[in-house]
């Protein structure tokens, strides 16, 4: 199996509602999607692409963390998204991989997920607790993670994680 991990396109959008329906099983992060692109905020969308079908969606969008003081920027992974037929083939893996790989280069260097805690470590998430990091959510620590794309990104940062107001809405 050949899967293309490339940029979303316009072309594509129709498929990656139809990825996030049928990924999750109702239209939550579907509709999230849709809200995030028509308000521009979304850092890097991936799509996975397996012959002539669309398989796989992943969306990364800004996040901000405050002290109270002092304000910094991250990024925010999810929603993922891959057609059930296609799950546990390595394409949300592959998904998750290549957008990482990409986020530096983009001036990203810390990346912030809510997420299966037996998951997410594979691709060097940790619990944000240690660090002083918490969502202003209530969530379990243990799926609240996040990873440094850059050794020492954190450099010392504490604070609370927001994420764009969309996401409320999940």
């Amino acid at each position: 199996m050949d899967i293309i991990i490339r940029p979303e396109t316009a072309a594509d959008i129709t498929a990656i509602v139809h990825v996030h329906q049928r990924a999750f099983g109702r239209d939550n992060e579907a509709r999230l999607v849709t809200t995030l692109r028509a308000e521009n905020a979304i850092i890097l969308a991936l799509v996975a692409q397996v012959a002539e079908t669309i398989a796989g969606h992943i969306l990364f969008s800004p996040v901000t963390i405050s002290d109270g003081a002092t304000v910094w920027p991250a990024v925010g992974l999810g929603p993922v998204a891959v057609l059930p037929e296609w799950q546990q083939q390595g394409i949300g893996s592959s998904l998750i991989r290549a957008g990482l790989a990409k986020l530096p280069a983009l001036g990203y260097d810390l990346v912030i997920v809510l997420g299966h805690p037996d998951y997410y470590p594979r691709f060097g998430f940790r619990s944000t607790q240690p660090y002083g990091i918490r969502w202003e959510v209530d969530v379990p620590a243990e799926a609240f993670m996040l990873a440094e794309l850059t050794p020492g990104a954190l450099r010392g940062r504490r604070g609370l994680v927001y994420y764009h107001p969309a996401f409320a809405e999940v």
